[in-house]
């Protein structure tokens, strides 16, 4: 097998690269990290350096890995800020490291993108290592592989890495019918906070419109991308995402871009940004002119649970935290990262810190399923 290394996504060919995404997820093809990079979302500005990797075999492409160089831990979502604070005090340096993610994106998927027609443990096993060598060839601190799925997760646990915890909340759709049938399966309690919550919106007289990327117009992106940016900003946070990014995502990756405009009367006073695979619905960003009561909760919750119940998507995932997500019917869900740590001294301490963090992680997840908002009748 050859392995090679690349600083932009555009050596490849988008329908070879996308060949290898499963389900479509939409943070993983081509068109969504090609937008990141054709529009300075990541690159030096910003502390994201493509390093993608690369496996042909007999000149095929049979595995790749969207892989970055970071000199800062922003837009993980995995917080690593207390290990690099470590490092600062001991005098050593964390950053640079290597990472291979989505970037901005806190969601499950593959980060050893694999042909399915061969061996699929043999290649992830030839991507670790040539990560590996390529992270101590460039003498970085470590490296990180966040979000994965389960099947990759143990092929690198059984290659030695760190496994790290964490709870995100889920909707999942055991086949539902309508809202109303959604509804029906919650508590008494929650099913009414829920109606409270909708007719709240509804006597505002805010009216929706749902449509895909390829139906928005420059003047409504630049709209969104206000929202977006004005969402960071309120919160003391870098918007790296720009209008660019958002239009080019839009026309090339078509329906897989939900977005929902909410109305007062005429004016368009908010908006959400979803994205969706072929099972799942992604909630990502969200913002608004002024503060209507409940607005956030229907534009960014009840909208994409309405659209993935009518388009039978089996999982929505609205975007990382918030304890407050599951009273409206999302469910504590473990989430898993890996790390490698080239520090013989740190990398003891930090195993020696996931272990201690694991069992307090699986136990607040415990907790958080009693407060379930489903009946236990059915």
């Amino acid at each position: 097998m050859q392995v090679a290394n690349h600083s932009q996504i555009d050596d490849f060919k988008a329908e070879e690269w996308n060949r290898l995404v499963k389900d479509d997820n939409p943070f993983l093809r081509h068109e969504f990290l090609s937008a990141l990079e054709h529009n300075g979302c990541v690159g030096e500005r910003f502390g994201w350096l493509p390093q993608h990797l690369s496996v042909h075999d007999q000149g095929k492409l049979v595995g790749v890995s969207p892989l970055y160089i970071k000199d800062n831990s922003y837009g993980e979502f995995v917080f690593d800020h207390v290990w690099a604070d470590a490092y600062r005090r001991s005098g050593l340096n964390y950053y640079p490291k290597m990472i291979s993610a989505a970037p901005y994106t806190p969601a499950y998927g593959n980060r050893l993108l694999v042909d399915p027609a061969v061996d699929s443990e043999q290649v992830q096993r030839v991507m670790i290592d040539a990560t590996l060598d390529l992270v101590k060839q460039l003498k970085l601190s470590s490296m990180h592989w966040l979000f994965t799925m389960p099947e990759e997760g143990e092929t690198l646990k059984r290659m030695g890495m760190h496994q790290r915890l964490g709870v995100q909340f889920h909707w999942t759709n055991p086949g539902y019918s309508d809202f109303d049938h959604f509804l029906s399966r919650l508590t008494a309690k929650r099913r009414k906070n829920i109606r409270h919550e909708r007719r709240k919106v509804a006597q505002a007289g805010i009216r929706f419109r749902l449509v895909t990327g390829d139906q928005v117009s420059e003047s409504e992106w630049a709209l969104l991308t206000h929202f977006y940016s004005k969402t960071f900003e309120e919160r003391y946070s870098l918007p790296t995402l720009n209008q660019g990014f958002f239009q080019e995502v839009g026309e090339k990756m078509g329906r897989q871009v939900v977005l929902v405009f909410a109305y007062d009367g005429p004016r368009c006073v908010a908006g959400a940004i979803l994205y969706r695979s072929r099972s799942v619905l992604y909630g990502r960003h969200w913002g608004g002119l002024e503060h209507y009561d409940s607005l956030h909760f229907e534009a960014c919750y009840y909208q994409g649970i309405g659209y993935a119940i009518e388009q039978g998507l089996k999982r929505f995932e609205p975007g990382a935290q918030g304890e407050h997500k599951i009273w409206r019917g999302f469910m504590p869900t473990l989430t898993y990262s890996y790390h490698w740590i080239a520090n013989p001294e740190f990398n003891s301490g930090i195993e020696q810190f996931l272990h201690q963090e694991a069992p307090a992680m699986l136990a607040y997840h415990r907790n958080l399923l009693e407060s379930s908002p489903y009946r236990n009748d059915i």
